[in-house]
């Protein structure tokens, strides 16, 4: 080919123009143009091949949520349009720009049933609803690029730019002052809003009446920790976080109740159950039976995000704006605590909480109690780490058991909660920062869903890392496990051998077969010093851990109560079950006991 310059190579300077250091995809025919562009431009942006689309669009998506930047995914037309799906809409459910580049094939043959084509402006409709167009014309490229990015970063979700073969290789346009011609520009600012003062008034005034006020945490919080610790403390108030708001809270702080939900914590629960007002700060965490009764609590909510406002529960003063200038503006209106009994409460559920957890982790399994495996890595998970997170059981033990150290990014689809997700991340959070070490968590379903292809990409890059450190702890119980509670807990139904049993296969073997490092645990005494090995490789370990899939997850106290009936229908159908309900008394006689002391002390 000639050495003209064609809207391939267009797009991929677009790309540079935007900071967009490395591009996650699979190539296709309907994107090679693109392909060759990122060629001739020497890799530069970096192109990332991962095994499968849907793992590219998921590390797009821990791209956005490590760097704060605009992740990018590239595919072709056909499967691969469809296989990026589950990537953009975990983008779309937990709010992160992402711009998904889709190859299609030529304009002259769209519409007539040819090979691999699909209607991608109808298949990408509902997942990139802010911003999803087909170009049409060398001309349009730059500015629809220019909007698909503007889009993302403004509304936080994915959007997606449909480029047909043909017009990836046109000519570069030569962009004339001329009717019907949009020369745009690739700059984005984030606006940083503040509510008028008679809405921070309003919203003082709430908080200021409330006997026992609490604050619900999200992701929104991210630039606001200081801010939410300095209005904790004045309110004398108890912080529940969401799942995504985890990191952004030090959660060794007394007042820290953990994380709310069904997988959350005591503290959480009683904080929330028991307040009389209410903070919103940056969450939209869709669990609303664990937000207090509505009509039990005044509610004050803080959000960029003005449609969020209202969204989840009764909210008395919405707030439109930044977090951390808007509790910088409401904190001098807040009126430091003379009564303290709240505060108090709070941090005697807190404590006891903790104590709970630690007496979870220590309960006998066969062989190994998950919750003392994520338990045992808070003690020695380095300063400078990285986590990601899959999905399952595994949730559960990272949300109860792991203290991040302040600093500590963890992720993980949550609203969507894809599982296949914590391999995909981590790689994204190691490219993006490969000094420091990544530690990812994840369940058997999940490893042979996603994570063992994408071990294959960990072998292929890792000896390019400036720190070598990527640890992979595979939770071993062969069990779906967090669906097979869920059929006991939300049905009252045994466990279903045929959908819930995974097939053994050796993970610490795989790795070591990749040229990796593998670990093998079957018992509790091992943890600490696999850890440590673990932690200390020089080159990627796999920590296999066999757990037991029967140590039970139980509801938060007061809801759990109300879960025991189900679990223990479901459990009594099981003629295997001894071990799982002995387990399940174990863990209901520690709430019940958390439960009398909390009325004692009233």
């Amino acid at each position: 080919m000639s050495d003209e310059r064609l809207v391939a190579d267009v797009v991929v300077e677009r790309m540079r123009s935007w900071g967009v250091p490395r591009l996650f995809g699979y190539p296709g025919d309907g994107a090679n143009p693109l392909m060759a562009a990122l060629r001739r431009a020497g890799d530069d942006p970096e192109f990332v091949q991962a095994r499968h689309e849907e793992n590219a669009a998921l590390m797009a998506v821990g791209h956005a949520k490590y760097t704060g930047q605009v992740g990018v995914v590239m595919t072709t037309q056909g499967p691969g349009a469809v296989h990026v799906l589950n990537g953009l809409y975990d983008a779309k459910l937990d709010h992160v720009p992402v711009v998904a580049l889709v190859g299609q094939q030529n304009r002259s043959i769209i519409g007539s049933q040819y090979q691999q084509e699909v209607d991608l402006q109808r298949l990408f409709a509902d997942v990139a609803a802010r911003f999803c167009q087909t170009a049409l014309t060398a001309e349009q490229v730059p500015m629809l690029l220019d909007r698909a990015f503007r889009t993302a970063l403004t509304t936080r979700t994915p959007t997606v730019v449909v480029l047909p073969h043909d017009v990836q290789q046109l000519p570069a346009p030569d962009l004339p002052h001329a009717h019907a011609i949009m020369v745009t520009t690739p700059v984005w600012r984030r606006p940083v809003a503040v509510p008028n003062a008679d809405d921070l008034a309003a919203a003082a005034e709430v908080l200021n009446a409330g006997e026992r006020v609490a604050l619900l945490v999200g992701q929104g919080a991210r630039d606001a920790q200081a801010e939410v610790l300095a209005v904790a403390e004045r309110l004398g108030a108890g912080i529940a976080t969401s799942l995504l708001g985890k990191p952004y809270v030090d959660e060794d702080h007394p007042l820290v109740a953990g994380t709310m939900g069904h997988l959350g914590t005591t503290a959480s629960a009683h904080v929330l159950g028991e307040c009389d007002t209410l903070l919103v700060v940056g969450s939209n965490d869709p669990w609303t039976e664990y937000y207090p009764p509505p009509g039990q609590a005044r509610a004050v909510q803080v959000d960029a995000a003005s449609e969020h406002l209202g969204n989840r529960y009764p909210i008395e003063v919405p707030l439109a704006g930044d977090a951390a200038a808007t509790l910088t503006a409401l904190l001098p209106l807040l009126h430091e605590r003379t009564d303290h009994a709240w505060e108090r409460s709070v941090r005697a559920d807190v404590a006891a909480w903790h104590q709970v957890s630690a007496d979870r982790a220590q309960v006998p399994a066969r062989p190994v109690n998950p919750e003392l495996v994520v338990r045992t890595l808070s003690a020695q998970l380095p300063a400078d780490a990285q986590v990601s997170v899959d999905v399952g059981s595994v949730v559960y033990w990272y949300a109860r058991q792991l203290r991040l150290p302040p600093g500590v990014p963890a992720h993980l689809s949550s609203t969507l909660a894809s599982m296949g997700s914590a391999l995909p991340y981590g790689i994204a959070a190691k490219l993006a920062h490969p000094d420091r070490p990544l530690v990812a968590l994840a369940g058997d379903g999940a490893m042979q869903m996603n994570g063992l292809a994408e071990l294959i990409t960990v072998a292929r890059m890792w000896p390019r890392w400036t720190h070598p450190g990527f640890v992979v702890c595979v939770l071993h119980n062969e069990e779906l496990g967090e669906v097979t509670w869920e059929q006991r807990e939300m049905e009252g139904d045994p466990r279903y051998e045929a959908s819930q049993a995974l097939p053994s296969f050796p993970y610490a073997g795989y790795a070591e077969l990749l040229g990796l490092t593998g670990i093998r645990v079957t018992d509790p005494a091992e943890l600490s010093d696999a850890w440590s090995q673990a932690l200390a490789a020089q080159r990627p370990v796999v920590l296999e851990v066999l757990t037991d899939a029967d140590v039970p997850l139980l509801p938060p106290y007061p809801a759990g109560a109300e879960k025991l009936a189900k679990f223990r229908a479901g459990l009594e159908q099981e003629p295997s079950s001894e071990h799982a309900r002995e387990l399940l008394e174990i863990y209901r006689a520690m709430e019940d006991a958390l439960t009398e002391q909390r009325q004692a002390r009233s």
